[in-house]
């Protein structure tokens, strides 16, 4: 059984309910559907002795042309000689655009990571749950968006990420 601590469960279980919310209030518009985008980003890194996969497909919905809401689950993979990393998860995310190119975003992620180290004389794994609160901005040219985002709840310990800032592209049809 999954098992998410307790100051983490009430902070997504607090995003999922007001974005269920949100959803429910404006589903009863029949132009929903037609306000609802589809994308997401995909990393791929190849090194030596170094695999990188990242898929994170997300759907947001557009209340206007400057705010939008949205939901997604992501997935990664990692392999640097004797280590792996797999981690999967979900994630909430707001996009505001103050100005038609400039694009601000916020995005809480929790991902269940699972790290294995191979040695020699054995095997060494953890398997643990990761919250990241990303605040971001990015310039949006229709619907591509290249920025920027800081990760306020970084643990250099536990993150999957190898630091708090992290450029991203962002694409949506």
């Amino acid at each position: 059984m999954l098992r998410i601590p307790s100051n983490n469960r009430k902070l997504l279980f607090l995003s999922l309910f007001f974005t269920f919310i949100t959803f429910l209030g404006y589903s009863q518009n029949k132009a929903f559907w037609d306000n609802v985008h589809y994308g997401g980003s995909l990393g791929l890194g190849f090194g030596s002795n170094t695999f990188n996969l990242s898929v994170s497909p997300s759907a947001i919905y557009q209340v206007n042309e400057q705010l939008a809401f949205g939901i997604g689950i992501n997935y990664n993979y990692y392999k640097f000689q004797n280590f792996k990393l797999q981690a999967g998860g979900a994630s909430l995310l707001t996009l505001f655009n103050p100005i038609r190119p400039i694009q601000i975003s916020a995005e809480f992620e929790q991902l269940r990571v699972n790290r294995k180290y191979e040695f020699f004389n054995g095997n060494d794994s953890e398997t643990y749950w990761s919250p990241a609160l990303f605040l971001g901005m990015g310039y949006s040219n229709q619907n591509v968006t290249i920025g920027l985002k800081y990760d306020v709840l970084y643990d250099e310990s536990k993150s999957i990420y190898a630091d708090a800032l992290i450029p991203f592209v962002r694409v949506y049809f």
